[in-house]
């Protein structure tokens, strides 16, 4: 079932925006917030009233779909306030934490949520206690997990190339991605040394050399990489590397003008992210660019894990300045409403 093709995008604090304008009307804005639920490939949707009728539209969250403005508990439970006056219960069960401190949850109807610091501090006040890793309500200790799981497997070689041997990997587009295809005529880019980490199979290297750049296509599986080299061994403008991209050694160190990052983010350990913008940083020549497709969206488990534009943000602030911030609108399907596209340079 393709989705739909109307995009609403939510703010910082949660609030739906029609256009750059925030929805005024409390109806309309509670209306679009309690109808959110899952398409089937991920993304969120929700539906509003229009001279049509009902209609369904892709929703956008900057950070998760639901930010509470204050927390409540009452003698039915525990309920979050959302923009518009909409209250939705949640369990406390459903609690984690982030690297910055922040609590997120799921509500009842299974929707995540994110606490505001002010919500955060009422949360604070209703527990009994509270420590880094838990928080104790009517006497019982609750473990309070990471927002995104660990995975060591990833970190392995024998991980990867699995996959690979065993089945058509999920990532795999047998084509560069479509918004590097859309964007890299608009850049006009000079001829640049260009680096693809997490290269697979080596459609996006590809389609980099085929446009006259210098590429350096790096990968930690070796299966990867000899598909890479059947179908692309004949572009004499790629060097590819058998590398866990973490170990780049210091002749690599700010020699390219540009990282090209798509499904490596996602793809490694999350509890990594922190290292991997640092060897961004680390490999780009100054005043270097960082040219990304993300997936915004929900998932904490497993490649590819999930993350937020508000995640994204936190990230990159201190080291890059942002020069095209955007979702992508035309993506393939089992990606509509998932991805983000941003190009950045490196602060000097």
């Amino acid at each position: 079932m393709s989705l739909p093709e109307r995009y609403v995008s939510l703010d910082e604090e949660g609030y739906p925006l029609f256009g750059e304008v925030r929805v005024s009307d409390p109806d309309v804005g509670a209306q679009l917030l309690r109808n959110v639920r899952f398409a089937e490939n991920g993304a969120y949707v929700t539906s509003m009233n229009d001279h049509r009728g009902t209609i369904d539209v892709i929703l956008e969250p900057f950070d998760e779909p639901y930010v509470a403005a204050q927390v409540l508990k009452t003698s039915s439970g525990w309920r979050i306030l959302l923009p518009y006056h909409l209250e939705m219960p949640f369990d406390p069960l459903s609690m984690s934490v982030d690297e910055w401190d922040r609590f997120h949850g799921m509500t009842i109807q299974g929707i995540p949520f994110v606490l505001s610091r002010k919500a955060q501090n009422e949360f604070f006040n209703l527990v009994d206690e509270f420590d880094d890793e838990s928080i104790t309500i009517d006497q019982k200790r609750i473990l309070l997990p990471a927002w995104l799981n660990q995975k060591p497997d990833v970190r392995t070689e024998k991980y990867w190339s699995q996959i690979y041997q065993t089945e058509e990997p999920r990532w795999e587009l047998s084509q560069p991605a479509p918004a590097l295809v859309d964007m890299l005529p608009r850049l006009k880019l000079p001829k640049s040394r260009v680096l693809v980490l997490g290269c697979g199979s080596g459609n996006d290297a590809a389609f980099f050399a085929e446009n006259g750049h210098v590429v350096t296509a790096v990968d930690i599986s070796s299966e990867a990489l000899e598909r890479a080299q059947k179908k692309y061994g004949h572009l004499k403008n790629i060097r590819w590397i058998h590398q866990d991209i973490f170990t780049l050694g210091d002749e690599h160190t700010h020699s390219y003008d540009l990282v090209f990052e798509h499904t490596c983010f996602c793809a490694i350990d999350p509890s990594r992210r922190k290292e991997l913008v640092n060897t961004w940083s680390r490999l780009l020549a100054p005043q270097g660019h960082l040219l990304g497709v993300f997936f915004a969206m929900e998932r904490r488990t497993d490649p590819p894990f999930g993350s937020t534009e508000w995640e994204l943000r936190e990230r990159l602030k201190k080291s890059y300045q942002f020069l095209f911030w955007g979702r992508w609108h035309l993506s393939i399907d089992r990606r509509n409403g998932k991805e983000l596209l941003i190009y950045a340079q490196k602060k000097t």
